[in-house]
């Protein structure tokens, strides 16, 4: 029986210029977390990670994702598209193979509120936007450990670091 093991990198990093009450919100301790259905559809050749073939997009909820129950986008409702929040963000995915061990790199992405805050939001998710059948499957996500509302001028960052998980 041949094992996959997944492991992950994220530096998840917020731009908080104004409001002192949000600027000392807890920042650090991001978590990873697969939904159990990827590792299924990754073996099943649902999702070809590179970008040539399939775009990975992300998306902020404040919905708590379940690793067992959330398989598509449409389960995991996604935070209002209103002031300079968009709807999915194109990570220009990419993923290379070097001696046995895949690697999946992608930009980071910024969302700054302008005309208004957006939000409530919590959780950062990563999904296949190109796969149809299933349509729009569910990857991954991010718990920042506790929900935050982006005020106008303010900024929230993904930062993917070097990379967004490992294949080995």
């Amino acid at each position: 029986m041949n094992l996959i093991s997944i492991s992950m990198q994220f530096d998840l990093s917020y731009l908080l210029y104004l409001l002192p009450i949000i600027a000392s919100l807890p920042i650090f301790g991001v978590a990873y977390n697969k939904f159990e259905v990827f590792v299924g559809d990754l073996g099943s050749g649902f999702h070809d990670l590179r970008a040539a073939n399939h775009v990975l997009e992300v998306y902020a909820t404040d919905n708590p994702p379940s690793a067992t129950a959330d398989n598509i986008k449409t389960e995991l409702v996604e935070i209002t598209v209103e002031n300079g929040y968009p709807a999915n963000s194109d990570i220009t995915n990419d993923y290379l193979e070097a001696v046995g061990i895949g690697t999946l790199t992608g930009n980071d992405i910024t969302w700054t509120a302008s005309g208004g805050s957006f939000g409530p939001l919590r959780y950062v998710v990563l999904f296949n936007e190109t796969q149809t059948a299933p349509v729009d499957p569910l990857i991954a996500w991010w718990d920042r450990g506790s929900s935050v509302t982006i005020n106008d001028g303010e900024s929230f960052t993904v930062d993917f670091g070097a990379n967004i998980f490992t294949l080995t």
